[in-house]
Parts: structure tokens; C-alpha cells; sequence
């Protein structure tokens, strides 16, 4: 039934202000940026000054846990959707200090004038212009001060405003104190409901639609644990996310005094100096690999169970369990940081020729790879030397097949338990003869190189393989395909689009597919112009023949035809006209397929 999982509740704002003071509500986001805009603060306010609905608050109780002596301890609510309307009023009305996208502190103040005529001009984001006029109150939250003097108040607003008087001021002072009792829903959801129908119940509620990921169900729990020190690793996970996209932000992170105390902030120094975007973990990634790591695990929803201690066998929560959950996590969490681990993790996926992050598609799949990193490199079977070789090949097999796209968790679960079984080495051979067969190689991925779509894993892997192998830009000797992603960013046609469109070619299906790009020099690229294959190839003959360079720098055919293998372009393109399109497209991509096999077998 409904009711069994469900308490439909009215709670006085100031009650559940109260509410979060004592601790029975736990807002998870109080320690992250507040993303709602000021003028929305307002808004609130203003609504609830005119009594108009809010919206329900939802919250998720942590179950009641048994501990050791036998004694429950009650549960506390996590706010699971509100938390900017709360924090807001927080902010608004007990003068809290939020977190903006920075963690910088600060407070949002609500301007309030008493003499309004407009009641859209009542409530006022407070500016320098509130503090000079002395019609308007600059900061409501002195008004729900626990000594405010109402009566006090009004006789001084009335000496600087004649033209009220102070009972009639004292009646808006009274009617904007009347805010903290103003009528607010809660949902509050019953312990017992899976992650499932939580998010299924947040989503029918919530007018956006917006679904809960299971790391926020995570990042719940650990904010409200902070007994077994789950809201400090809460901390480590949003500020070493936060820092490895923006490393610029340490100084910041170091106002946090009471983090400062932590041997965290010591483990994780040194993204302050780290400006790599290969791997820029958010906190679901960073959850995942400690998880995966530590509990051989990998959906996240059994986390959440494990950090309220649930016992699988017997359907109780006992303390014993959450103890040991927060400190397993802990330990995949301190493994996911250590700066040796995270940058030998990063050259690895470099030295596989994944130098741009723009070749990397599934974060999913750079998971599992590092959490297959950090198990290698604690596995005996496996030669030191020999860890980044076998994650380069697992993180290239898993792109090109597309290992985790659908259904990662049930994947990533089954991939675990098989490592674990069989040991790694002897599963690796199973996935590798079955994933990557000979059919593969000649009909699946030329198949999948028919597209147009240049983040496509396998045209991502090709440019990946040229950066591994050392290869030319078409036309030039020297000038590196990695030189050109990292400076240039941009693919060019072999068979230039405006040839192409003026012979009748002109859907951008055709014209656009990736087997017709290349990365070429800049300069190379304005020669070749709209010009057919034919003739701009005809001009690099003719300086082949004559030795005189005009076009690009290649004037030995030997080397020329080294230049048409190494960028798998087949060598009658110099023959080819509108005619021989499809016919090269069709070659192309075999020979792009081969470049690949021939790559990751070298791996």
C-alpha cells in the first residue's frame, strides 16, 4: 500500500530549520556550490511571505541500525529533493554562509521594504542601494533574530520613515516573521523502499523530471554519516573532483579548516599542480572505481545498502556493517587519489595513444580501466612492467566493442566476478578470442567505421592507433597526426566536401563520413583546395618526378607510398575522381581496420 511507503507530513519552516540544526535532517548538498541564482531566493521568500504553495519537500530515512550492545539507533532523514529551497532559506532567513561554485563562502541577503507599493517590489536581492535608503530593511535575517525587538525595531524605522507609523510597521515585521510559520509538505520515504522506487517516486514528484543518480543516493549517505566519518569522505570526493578540473581552486579548498585537519588534504595536494584532462573523474566515477576496487562490486545501489548496514542474508541493518562499509570505501578512496596511482593510470591510457581527451568517449569505460589498474597492480600474478600493457588492451578492446556502453553495471559485475575466479590472465584470453575475432577485424569494425560521427569509438581508436604509432599527417614527413590534434583540433576531407557537393555528392552522409577524413597541416589542406584526388596527387608525382617541393614536403614516391599506408589511404587515390568515391570509402575503411588490428596487437 501507499502509506507503507510513504508519510505525507506539514512541518512549520521553522521546524524543519530546527530540524537541521539538531541534525534529523541532513542536507547533502550543505557542503557543495548552492547552484540556485539569487533573484530565486527571493522569489521564495516572497511566496511564502504571501502564502503561496512551495512545492514538497521529499526525504529518505536511514534505517534504524542495531549496534553491538543491542541498541537501535533511529535513522536520520536525508533530504533527497529541496535542498535548494531549504538551503535557501537557510541563507535567507538564519543567515547561513553558502557554498558558491568555488566553495567560496558567502551570504545571499534579502532586502525587505515595509512601504512597497508594488508587492513585486517588496523583497529585493540586497545591493548598496538597500544600505542608503532607510526605507528598507537590508538583511531579513536580522528580523528572525532569537532577540529581535519588534516593538524596538518599528520606533526606529518610524524616526527615520515619519511617514509610517510604528504600529503599522510593527504589522509587516510581524507579517514577515510569520514566514518561519508557514506550512511546508514533506514526503518522508520509508527506509525500506529499494533505490528503484525511491527514484521512481522522486521522478512522478519532482515537475522536472530530473532522475537521481545512484551516486547522489551514495553522496547522501555519506553526508549524513558523520559517526564512521562518511560526510569527510564525502568532502575528499567533491574536492579532489572539484580540484582536478580546476586546480587553481587548492587555495580555496585549504579555507576549509576543519578538512585541513584530515591527512586528506596532504593526499591530494597535488592536483594543485595537475593541469591533465585526460581523466577528469566526477563524483559518480570516483564512487565507482573505490567501489569497484574495494568491494568487488559494481552497482552502486548495493553501496548505498552496505553504508546503512543491510545484511543481504538476513534483511537486518546492523552497525558492524556500516563500520566496515565506510572503511572499505575509505581504502578504495585513498587508492583512487594516491598521485602515483592516478598518473601512471594517465600514461597509460597516453601511451595507448589516447593524447587528447577528445579521443575519449565513455567515461564508464576509463572506470574500469583505472579500477582494473589499481587491482593489477596489487595482483602477484601479474609482472610490474606488465600493468599498463594489459590495461592499455582492455581499455582499447572495451572502446572498440563498446564494452560498457549498455548495461555497464551488469557487465562491469560479471566482469569482476570472472577476474576474480579465473584470475585475470586466463579471462583476458576468453574476452579477447571472443570479443575480437577474426570477424571483427574484417566485417565489424570496417562496418562500424561507416559512419559519420567523429566521436565514434572506432574512429576515435584509428587516430588513437596513428598517435601510438608514430605516424605522418597525409602529404608531410615530420608533422605528427598528434601534433595536429593537440594544435589544430580539426579533420579535413580527402575528397574536399565542395568537390564533392559540386559532382552531386551532397548529403552530409555521404560527404561527412569519417572515412574521408584525415588530419592534414594547415597549409597542406588550403593547397589541396577543392581539387579531385587526382590532381592534387598529380602535383605530389610531378614533385616526386622533379624533386622540387611545392606541395606539402613528401618528393620521393617510396616515402609517399609509406605516407598513403601509415594514414590507410589506398594507393590508387591518385587516380581517383567523384567516380572512385564509394570505392575508396569501401577500401578505406578496411584498411583503417587493419591499422587498428595491426596496433592493438602491438600493444
Amino acid at each position: 500500500m501507499v502509506g507503507e511507503k510513504f508519510t505525507l507530513m506539514q512541518y512549520q519552516v521553522s521546524a524543519i530549520l530546527g530540524f537541521i540544526n539538531a541534525g534529523e535532517f541532513v542536507i547533502p548538498e550543505i557542503q557543495r556550490p548552492f547552484v540556485w541564482k539569487r533573484a530565486q531566493v527571493r522569489d521564495l521568500i516572497d511566496s511564502l511571505y504571501n502564502g503561496y504553495p512551495t512545492g514538497y519537500i521529499i526525504t529518505w530515512k536511514n534505517p534504524n541500525v542495531q549496534t553491538k550492545d543491542g541498541v537501535v539507533a533511529g535513522g536520520k532523514h536525508i533530504l533527497i529533493d529541496g535542498q535548494q529551497r531549504i538551503t535557501a532559506l537557510m541563507a535567507a532567513i538564519s543567515g547561513l554562509e553558502v557554498l558558491d561554485d568555488d566553495f567560496n563562502k558567502d551570504r545571499i541577503k534579502i532586502a525587505f521594504n515595509p512601504l512597497a507599493e508594488d508587492a513585486d517590489k517588496r523583497f529585493a536581492v540586497q545591493d548598496a542601494s538597500h544600505l542608503k535608503d532607510k526605507k528598507w530593511i537590508p538583511d531579513i535575517a536580522e528580523i528572525f533574530k532569537v532577540d529581535f525587538d519588534s516593538f524596538d525595531f518599528a520606533q526606529k524605522y518610524s524616526a527615520d520613515n515619519p511617514e509610517i507609523k510604528p504600529n503599522d510597521v510593527n504589522n509587516e515585521i510581524l507579517k514577515l516573521r510569520a514566514i518561519a510559520n508557514r506550512q511546508i509538505g514533506v514526503i518522508e520515504l520509508d527506509h525500506s523502499l529499494d533505490i528503484d522506487e525511491v527514484t521512481e517516486i522522486f521522478i512522478r514528484i519532482n515537475s522536472k523530471g530530473t532522475p537521481l543518480s545512484q551516486s547522489d543516493f551514495v553522496m547522501s549517505k555519506m553526508a549524513s554519516d558523520t559517526e564512521h566519518g562518511g560526510n569527510t569522505l564525502r568532502k575528499v570526493v567533491d574536492y579532489f573532483c572539484h580540484l582536478a578540473v580546476k586546480p587553481d581552486f587548492y587555495p580555496q579548498m585549504l579555507k576549509d579548516t576543519e578538512f585541513g585537519k584530515t591527512d586528506f588534504i596532504s593526499k591530494i595536494k597535488w592536483l594543485a599542480n595537475d593541469y591533465e584532462d585526460i581523466y577528469d573523474p566526477d563524483y559518480g566515477d570516483m564512487l565507482r572505481v573505490a567501489f569497484m576496487y574495494s568491494f568487488n562490486r559494481a552497482r552502486l545501489s548495493e553501496l548505498v545498502s552496505l553504508l546503512a548496514g543491510r545484511d543481504f542474508e538476513t534483511r537486518e541493518f546492523k552497525e558492524e556493517i556500516v563500520e566496515e562499509s565506510y572503511k572499505t570505501l575509505e581504502e578504495g578512496i585513498r587508492e583512487f587519489i594516491r598521485e602515483y596511482n592516478f598518473e601512471q593510470f594517465v600514461l597509460a591510457i597516453k601511451g595507448a595513444g589516447f593524447k587528447s581527451s577528445k579521443l575519449l568517449g565513455s567515461q564508464m569505460t576509463l572506470d574500469f580501466a583505472y579500477m582494473l589498474y589499481l587491482k593489477l597492480s596489487k595482483d602477484s600474478s601479474i609482472p610490474n612492467d606488465q600493468v599498463k600493457h594489459y590495461v592499455q588492451k582492455w581499455f582499447v578492446l572495451s572502446t572498440l566493442t563498446g564494452r560498457y556502453v549498455g548495461s555497464p553495471e551488469s557487465v562491469m559485475s560479471r566482469d569482476i566476478r570472472f577476474i576474480i575466479e579465473k584470475g585475470f590472465l586466463e579471462y583476458f584470453k576468453e574476452v579477447e578470442a571472443s570479443a575480437l575475432s577474426e570477424t571483427f577485424w574484417t566485417v565489424t569494425l570496417p562496418q562500424n567505421l561507416e559512419t559519420t560521427s567523429t566521436n565514434s569509438p572506432a574512429f576515435n581508436t584509428f587516430l588513437a592507433a596513428q598517435i601510438n604509432m608514430n605516424c605522418n599527417s597525409l602529404l608531410m614527413r615530420g608533422t605528427m597526426i598528434s601534433d595536429l590534434i593537440n594544435i589544430s583540433g580539426d579533420v579535413h576531407h580527402i575528397f574536399p566536401k565542395s568537390y564533392l557537393k559540386k559532382n552531386g555528392v551532397d548529403a552530409k552522409t555521404r560527404y561527412n563520413q569519417v572515412a574521408n577524413f584525415t588530419y592534414l597541416d594547415t597549409q597542406v589542406n588550403k593547397a589541396v583546395g577543392e581539387d579531385a584526388p587526382y590532381i592534387y596527387f598529380g602535383k605530389v608525382l610531378e614533385q616526386c618526378e622533379v624533386g622540387k617541393i611545392a606541395f606539402g614536403n613528401i618528393s620521393d614516391k617510396d616515402i609517399l607510398e609509406d605516407n598513403l599506408e601509415e594514414n590507410a589511404i589506398p594507393s590508387d587515390i591518385k587516380s581517383m575522381d567523384v567516380n572512385s568515391y564509394d570505392d575508396f570509402l569501401a577500401k578505406r575503411r578496411i584498411l583503417m581496420a587493419e591499422l587498428i588490428e595491426e596496433y592493438y596487437k602491438n600493444l
